[in-house]
């Protein structure tokens, strides 16, 4: 059997590249808070959110409030995507936070309006996904695409900077508090998305850091010679090809048995309907299972040539199957990565890339809401709105115990929204809550 591993020189797209503009609307004249009142209350302007408010669009609902930390769309998705000098998307051209079921604009199809601005390699990227194949896509072109999506369903108009503090679900309404005012509306989606996963509080007892220690998302101090980087996926892979490009040399600490390497960041079985109705046509025991076994770290194929050749000449040196006991300061400034059987990796910086977890809706919901099972929240199956509370919805990796791994992926967002934003829509025209229905996916073998 013949294996084929695509080479690093797809994960160098250009950054930063002029794109032709839609011309931009009127400014609105925004007030010192967003609305008192709305129909919709998008919580999060991230891809989910975006792919939100573009469906509600096509829905005919335009009273909607987007309510971002940052104020502006997708902008924590790119800066921290920037953060780690990500170049390419894992997921493929066929993946984007667009509208399910309606012939929008879709990322293929902006990549080809811009043929003259894509590289020689990035236009073959392109062929592979016209005719069916895996392809890589550039974050330049999909932070374009989403440039693009936000200046055509008019969402920048509709987002506001503000902290939500708690979303409190009503008979018939929702009372969302920020720390610039509160919106009462008729629906609230979340889109929070996931965060960091932080240390075990035995490796250093909790609270922060010591010194030298650092998570993926924040910015890596100047200087040094030797890294440490613990974690299994491809933040990790990110990490450490930073680290080796910048002569640095690198410990990997692995505490799963080895690294795994395939296309996406979920098995693609998942993407299809068959495999959305297998994880839908068992109990809830078994769904636990499959989430545990497809939702496991893993690196794109692409790293495997340069990270294989590092090892080969010894500036990456991998400690597989490697579980971690402590975290600490050691002499002379740097700091140290204890490991079970008392082995010792020091290094100038130690870098902690433990994975994400899911937002659940726990803090700003009220906690028999959540109604949070073995760290799941109880959701409708037909229309993701939480059961205790009809008029609150999620889309994300929230959704992982309905719509499976790929739940946390930008297909599973367009996946979640085509459910969530009917479900609203017909609300919103007076129609009962749970009256959507699910498009029938049949098959349950995978």
């Amino acid at each position: 059997m013949t294996t084929f591993i695509p080479g690093p020189h797809l994960l160098e797209s250009p950054r930063g590249r002029d794109w032709p503009r839609l011309p931009a609307a009127p400014a609105p004249v925004r007030e010192p808070a967003p609305p008192s009142r709305a129909d919709v209350v998008v919580v999060g302007a991230g891809p989910a959110g975006l792919a939100v408010v573009s469906a509600l669009w096509h829905h005919g609902v335009s009273d909607v409030v987007v309510l971002d930390r940052g104020g502006r769309p997708c902008r924590r998705f790119f800066d921290r995507v920037d953060l780690l000098g990500q170049r390419v998307l894992r997921s493929p051209y066929e993946h984007h936070p667009g509208v399910e079921g309606y012939r929008d604009c879709e990322l293929l199809d902006f990549a080809r309006l811009h043929w003259s601005r894509l590289t020689p390699v990035e236009r073959r990227e392109v062929r592979m996904a016209q005719a069916g194949h895996r392809s890589v896509v550039p974050v330049d072109v999909f932070e374009a695409y989403c440039d693009h999506l936000v200046a055509t369903h008019d969402v920048a108009g509709r987002t506001w900077r503000a902290t939500v503090r708690d979303v409190r679900p009503g008979g018939s309404d929702v009372t969302v508090r920020t720390d610039r005012g509160t919106v009462t509306a008729r629906h609230v989606v979340l889109c929070p998305g996931e965060e960091r996963r932080e240390a075990p509080r035995e490796w250093w007892g909790g609270g922060a850091a010591p010194s030298g220690v650092r998570y993926w998302d924040e910015r890596p101090p100047p200087g040094g010679e030797r890294q440490v980087v613990v974690g299994a996926g491809l933040t990790a892979a990110h990490l450490i090809s930073n680290a080796l490009a910048a002569g640095r040399r690198v410990h990997w600490v692995i505490r799963e048995p080895g690294e795994r390497y395939q296309c996406a960041d979920v098995n693609s079985k998942f993407f299809r309907p068959e495999g959305r109705a297998r994880v839908g046509n068992v109990g809830w025991d078994d769904r636990l299972g499959l989430l545990a076994q497809f939702r496991r770290a893993s690196i794109m194929f692409e790293f495997r040539p340069l990270l294989e050749r590092a090892e080969a000449e010894g500036r990456l040196v991998v400690h597989r199957g490697a579980a971690v006991t402590g975290v600490a300061a050691a002499t002379g400034g740097t700091v140290a990565v204890r490991l079970a059987g008392g082995q010792r990796v020091g290094g100038d910086c130690v870098v902690l890339a433990l994975g994400t977890t899911p937002e659940t809706g726990r803090g700003l919901l009220p906690e028999d809401v959540v109604g949070e099972r073995d760290g799941w929240p109880a959701l409708d199956e037909r229309t993701l709105a939480y059961t205790h509370a009809p008029r609150v919805s999620v889309v994300g990796a929230a959704a992982g115990m309905v719509l499976g791994p790929a739940a946390r992926n930008i297909d599973g967002h367009r996946v979640a929204t085509a459910r969530v934003a009917e479900a609203i829509a017909r609300g919103v025209r007076g129609g009962p809550l749970a009256a959507a229905p699910v498009r029938t996916e049949v098959g349950a073998g995978v």
